[in-house]
């Protein structure tokens, strides 16, 4: 499809890939007309691309391959280029606001500077948020730009939802609690209303589960607590990352078994969670499809950690009117969802067995006292509306 009006460039820019979309303004509100990724960036490179139907589009891999992000864009705006695709503006999804970045901003030199002293506060995932924004300025300087971030939907929390206990002086640091997967959940937050036709459940509870995976619990539409805190470490556990470690197991290992830093690192965000309890794989339909016992330990210790957030959070909220399941676990993993629903009788769900095996919607009885949900997130139509309106488009 050939566009003729103004299109929204939306970024995901991660260590060696970026996943973009194209949304067209033309018919009113944002809609995608394609996306895809590139990925491989410094190894093997591969772009991929689908149109609004989801057709692969034909997209000639460069011969000078892809050694940065850089590379990476230069393919892109060389591809839609061609395709005669047009970009009024572009929007990037950025990990890490800080406590100043409490909302979507158009991005300038300053906003650049203070987002990278925001760095060591999520080392894995901000410098390469901020390499896509950098290279997509050098191949088209005179392109607005937005920053729309992860951290921003939980700047409500009450301050002793941020605190973690220790003395207050590195509170002054930013050492807080700050949660992510805000964007997420504020699309599934924008979604449920028009799926029930009803206002949005006063004391609601959003799972999003994927190999990244947090809960978040929302009062009022408003988030009043999160799972993941300080890192994206925290919480429940994930494909490979680890979700909550009392830390004094990091300083037995240290004392023990002289574990350093890099060590550590690598133990809680690459050889843990799903894949470090299983020993097989960090994709839950392999190991819903394994009869090896150690995936179903790890499918069970998934699904228990779940349930006992999901009770914490509904004690944050003084009691749950809906849950909703989202991410790509929870909207197809039919069996976590129900193995979740089944240990939350307590809180006035059951679960309609027929209709979470064919993906709801709704997932729960209706004679319950709460209901249960299934919502597609759709995070970067929610970055596109931010950038419509931040860039005046």
């Amino acid at each position: 499809m050939k566009t003729t009006g103004e299109n929204i460039l939306v970024v995901n820019a991660g260590s060696s890939s970026v996943k973009f979309a194209l949304f067209s303004l033309d018919r009113g509100e944002p809609v995608a007309i394609l996306k895809g990724q590139v990925s491989g960036i410094g190894a093997t490179p591969a772009i991929e691309a689908r149109d609004e139907g989801g057709m692969a589009i034909p997209f000639a891999q460069p011969s000078g391959g892809i050694a940065n992000h850089d590379d990476a864009f230069e393919a892109l705006i060389g591809w839609l280029e061609e395709r005669g695709e047009s970009v009024a503006g572009a929007a990037h999804r950025v990990v890490h606001g800080g406590a100043a970045f409490t909302a979507p901003i158009r991005i300038d030199d300053n906003a650049l500077e203070a987002l990278d002293a925001l760095t060591p506060l999520a080392p894995h995932h901000q410098p390469y948020n901020l390499a896509a924004i950098r290279a997509l300025a050098a191949r088209l300087p005179k392109l607005p730009q937005a920053a729309c971030f992860d951290t921003a939907f939980h700047a409500s929390q009450p301050a002793e939802a941020r605190e973690l206990g220790l003395p207050a002086v590195y509170a002054q640091r930013g050492i807080r609690r700050y949660g992510f997967h805000g964007l997420s959940y504020q699309s599934v937050a924008a979604a449920l209303p028009v799926i029930t036709g009803e206002a949005l459940p006063r004391r609601l509870v959003i799972a999003h589960l994927g190999n990244g995976a947090s809960m978040c619990a929302l009062k009022d539409g408003a988030c009043v607590a999160t799972t993941m805190g300080f890192s994206t470490l925290d919480g429940i556990p994930m494909g490979t990352r680890s979700g909550s470690v009392d830390p004094g197991v990091l300083l037995h290992l240290m004392r023990e078994d002289g574990a350093g830093l890099s060590e550590l690192e690598d133990l809680l965000y690459n050889r843990s969670g799903l894949m470090g309890i299983s020993g097989i794989s960090q994709d839950m339909r392999t190991l819903l499809e394994s009869d090896d016992p150690r995936a179903e330990a790890a499918v069970t210790f998934f699904c228990y950690r779940i349930s006992r957030e999901l009770g914490s959070l509904a004690a944050a909220l003084g009691g749950l009117d809906a849950l909703v399941f989202t991410g790509g676990i929870g909207e197809n993993a039919a069996a976590v969802r129900a193995q979740v629903l089944r240990q939350a009788g307590w809180l006035g769900l059951t679960i309609d067995e027929d209709a979470n095996n064919s993906a709801g919607p709704c997932i729960s009885t209706a004679a319950n006292r709460a209901q249960a949900w299934i919502v597609a997130t759709q995070e970067e139509l929610t970055i596109a509306t931010h950038a419509r309106a931040i860039l005046d488009l």
